[in-house]
C-alpha cells in the first residue's frame, strides 16, 4: 500500500488518456497514487473540478491535454490554458499553493512523457508535503 500523495489527473480522451492507456498496456511504471479521470477535452475541465478534487482529498491535480494545434476540438487546449491561469488566481485566494496544480501537453503516442511528468509531479507534491519544497 502506498502512503504517498494522491494526485488527480484530468486527461484528454484523445491524447493524454490514450498515452496513459499505452503506458499501462506496455506495463510502464507510473505512480500508483495517480488517479486518472478521462475528460472529452482539457478545455472542458472547469476550475470547480480542481477545487472539488482538493476538497475530496487530492494533494495535487494535473490537467493533461493535446499539444497546441493538435486539439480534436481545435481550441480546447487554448481554453484549458486560459482557465489554468484563472485557476491559479482562485487557488491563491483559497490559500492553496498553486504549485499543486500542473498543466501539460501529452500526445497520444507520448506514453514515456506521461510517465515522466506524472512521476515528477508526484515527487514535487511529496516534497511540498514534507516541507522540502
Amino acid at each position: 500500500m502506498n502512503n504517498g500523495p494522491v494526485v488527480v489527473a484530468f486527461c484528454c480522451n484523445y491524447c493524454s488518456y490514450e498515452a496513459a492507456d499505452r503506458a499501462g498496456s506496455a506495463k510502464k511504471n507510473y505512480p500508483e497514487n495517480l488517479r486518472i479521470i478521462r475528460v472529452p477535452c482539457s478545455g472542458r475541465v472547469e476550475p470547480e473540478f480542481i477545487v472539488k478534487a482538493f476538497e475530496n482529498g487530492a494533494d495535487g491535480v494535473m490537467i493533461l491535454g493535446c499539444h497546441p494545434g493538435s486539439c480534436h476540438f481545435k481550441t480546447g487546449n487554448h481554453k484549458a490554458y486560459r482557465r489554468y491561469l484563472l485557476l491559479k488566481e482562485i487557488l491563491r485566494a483559497a490559500g492553496i499553493d498553486e504549485e499543486r496544480v500542473k498543466l501539460d501537453w501529452v500526445g497520444a503516442s507520448e506514453d514515456d512523457k506521461l510517465v515522466r511528468v506524472s512521476t515528477e509531479f508526484v515527487e514535487k507534491i511529496r516534497e511540498l508535503d514534507t516541507g522540502g519544497g
